[in-house]
């Protein structure tokens, strides 16, 4: 199998170092799983300018497929990680994602993930709308989150269609932003931009069951990747952020 290089297009030395301990974690996580037909590619080698890891040649996935992605990750999630959080800083795309280990995943979603991206707003005055929800909601969110969090599990981090590929054997997890959360964070970001059918929930729940509050929670994670690609992207992603807010503003 020949091999793909991906260059570092970030200004951040570590951003590859990153990747491949993601895909390390992940990894080693289906494999305590006993999942086989989800997989993740080896890294051959990785420097600062340079990850190395054996070319996929994606096609497209079926309904085979897309269950097999489902069920593989609903495996993984169901392995209780000891803690939330993650021991080292990585990356969510091209942003720093801000870690710690901690038995608050409340306070970690609200502080860690919420918080960081809110303070890198550079609209003054967007920046104090968005702070003002989560000064008056702050508690009550993290209050909310721990008591429909059944336990921390390993997260893809990033998990869009574009982060997923699928040969003539199955799927393949690339590009992680791992740490050990909420495991519907993960299935809320699939939501985010589409492209995961029918097939892989349906999987997924016959696996591990939704919680009844997914609906709200999909809204409260996602405000996290849409705040992440406003302040990469700009003014395009902000009714998104508006609308994911007003779900904490009017429901937690």
């Amino acid at each position: 199998m020949a091999d793909f290089i991906k260059h570092n297009s970030t200004s951040f030395p570590d951003a590859l170092f990153y990747e491949a301990r993601g895909l390390e974690v992940l990894a080693d996580t289906l494999k305590t799983a006993g999942v086989t037909e989800l997989r993740v590619p080896e890294v051959t080698s990785v420097s600062e300018q340079e990850l190395v890891i054996p070319r996929i040649n994606p096609g497209p996935a079926t309904e085979a497929t897309m269950a097999i992605l489902g069920e593989g990750l609903a495996r993984m999630h169901a392995i209780r990680q000891p803690q939330y959080g993650f021991a080292d800083d990585n990356m969510i795309g091209l942003s720093p994602q801000k870690n710690r280990l901690t038995d608050d995943w409340g306070d970690f979603f609200l502080e860690d993930r919420l918080g960081v991206q809110v303070g890198m707003i550079r609209n003054r005055q967007v920046k104090e709308e968005f702070e003002a929800v989560l000064r008056t909601k702050g508690d009550a969110l993290a209050q909310f989150l721990n008591a429909h969090c059944e336990h921390p599990s390993l997260l893809h981090g990033d998990l869009w269609s574009g982060n997923v590929l699928f040969d003539t054997t199955g799927p393949w997890l690339i590009d992680p932003a791992v740490y050990y959360g909420d495991r519907e964070a993960d299935i809320a970001m699939t939501e985010l931009f589409g492209g995961f059918s029918t097939a892989f929930y349906r999987a997924y729940d016959r696996i591990y069951p939704r919680t009844g509050v997914y609906v709200t929670k999909r809204a409260i994670y996602n405000l996290y990747h849409t705040l992440n690609h406003y302040n990469l992207f700009g003014a395009s992603y902000l009714d998104a952020c508006r609308r994911n807010l007003g779900v904490i503003a009017s429901q937690v």
